[in-house]
């Protein structure tokens, strides 16, 4: 007899809505859908994600459901499909994207901080899961670099309308990341009309050139691959620090030189409502091995700096 779906849903213990997340670039993310039926591990959903793999471009389908019938390593309910010439390589990765290595004995639950403990048992079924791909990864970072996150993420759809070509499989609309030689040989004034300016283009046009280099960039230590993508000028430690987590799944990664994340921090683990990078890195220096880990939770947790002064008028780049 078959486990009734409610007790199914309980043992999958990990958040696959929430730990999949991550990978998506805002709601209209045209390489990366994701449903989400219900909260915990008890949602139901699919992920359908495009990209360019080792092997040439793939479409991977992550389904999650109270099915007794499914699993990948252990994990019940969950149902793969891929499509293309990196089929093989993208359903290789799958279990990685849910984070099932995912080392989760950081006993952050039992932090002397209210705070952290609480946002970690909020938040004890969501993994660290990794890609694998950082080329994917880089370039809608690159573009919400020194902007507002919606005039990124309109911007990544846009750079992918225009550049991109149709995913393997099924799914209409779906896209695939920019091919990089395609994207390397755009002249810096060809992304102004998108409201990309050159000191975002470039980096958007180096990392295109040495996008065959990532696949061996991705296995390696997040300490090494973080030393190799400061060498790309453009690539800097904000960046770097956004990537390292989903792409090779760093648990450590911080964002550095956000413009609300040390705030964040100084309002939850000091009740400072401003606060500086420095003081952010000396406030997580408890939690070094954990520190994106940590970040992530309270995040999700819905940690908040306060804000002060009235919104500011955003005025789109081509219209300077």
């Amino acid at each position: 007899m078959s486990a009734p779906a409610n007790q199914l849903l309980s043992e999958r213990l990990i958040d696959v809505g929430a730990t999949l997340s991550w990978y998506r670039h805002g709601c209209g993310d045209p390489t990366t859908w994701l449903n989400v039926v219900g909260r915990g591990v008890t949602s139901t959903g699919e992920m359908i994600r495009a990209t360019r793999t080792p092997d040439g471009p793939g479409t991977l389908r992550i389904g999650w459901s109270d099915s007794p019938d499914t699993d990948v390593d252990g994990i019940p309910g969950i149902s793969l499909a891929a499509y293309g010439p990196g089929a093989a390589w993208m359903l290789k990765q799958a279990s990685r994207m849910l984070g099932v290595d995912d080392q989760i004995d950081h006993e952050l639950e039992n932090d002397r901080q209210p705070a952290v403990a609480k946002a970690a048992r909020n938040g004890r079924s969501v993994r660290m899961g990794a890609s694998g791909d950082l080329y994917h990864s880089l370039l809608p970072t690159i573009l919400e670099q020194r902007i507002t996150i919606g005039e990124a993420h309109n911007q990544w759809r846009q750079l992918c309308f225009n550049l991109s070509e149709p995913a393997p499989g099924p799914f209409t609309r779906l896209l695939l990341p920019p091919e990089p030689g395609v994207l390397a040989r755009q002249p810096s004034w060809w992304f102004h009309p998108l409201g990309i300016e050159r000191k975002r283009a470039e980096p958007l046009q180096r990392v295109a050139q040495h996008a065959a280099k990532f696949w061996d960039w991705a296995v390696l230590p997040a300490s090494e691959a973080r030393a190799k993508l400061h060498l790309i000028d453009g690539v800097g430690q904000w960046t770097i620090g956004n990537v390292l987590g989903p792409a090779l799944g760093d648990p450590d990664a911080v964002a550095v030189g956000d413009y609300h994340l040390k705030n964040m921090v100084g309002t939850v683990l000091a009740s400072e409502a401003r606060a500086t990078d420095e003081r952010m890195l000396e406030l997580l220096e408890p939690y070094v091995g954990q520190r994106g880990r940590v970040v992530r939770l309270l995040q999700m947790d819905g940690a908040a700096a306060p804000k002060f002064g009235p919104r500011k008028r955003i005025l789109p780049m081509h219209a300077w």
